[in-house]
């Protein structure tokens, strides 16, 4: 079984069951014929960062960690400021020169946005083009960026 497969049934579990051992996943993955050590469990749980709660029985039990919802105008802005090199405009385009490793996450989020002046957004490793549904609107985006890493 694959690592993903076998996390899917893992969290599967926890919506199912109290667990409060390494052990007792491996004891319901082997009753399903998956064998799998406790070893393996502690990879798990560490790399999906499960957390222990209070349970119902006095003990604790394992949960899946709280989802933060992280204020997408708000990273697209901490994410600028952090990685901005340069913008330029042509026509209803746009390409935003970012330190590498920034171009996916910032179209990501500037996807995200919504903004009625995009169209899309495509990232590379180290820029963003940007396409805009006017030139009007590839103004704005500029506006727009320019005010995010300016604050």
């Amino acid at each position: 079984m694959k690592k993903q497969e076998r996390q899917q049934l893992l969290k599967r579990l926890l919506t199912a069951r109290e667990i409060e051992r390494q052990e007792d996943f491996v004891h319901l993955l082997a009753e399903d014929g998956i064998h799998v050590t406790q070893a393996t469990i502690s990879r798990d749980i560490k790399e999906m960062q499960l957390v222990k709660l209070p349970a119902e029985s006095g003990g604790y039990r394992y949960s899946l960690p709280v989802q933060k919802k992280i204020d997408t105008q708000k990273k697209l802005q901490r994410t600028l400021q952090n990685a901005y090199v340069s913008f330029a405009i042509q026509g209803d385009l746009t390409i935003l020169k970012v330190l590498p490793g920034n171009g996916p996450v910032i179209a990501s989020l500037l996807t995200q946005m919504r903004y009625e002046f995009v169209f899309g957004a495509l990232g590379d490793d180290s820029s963003v083009l940007t396409i805009c549904v006017s030139h009007q609107g590839a103004l704005q985006l500029e506006k727009t960026i320019n005010r995010m890493i300016a604050d």
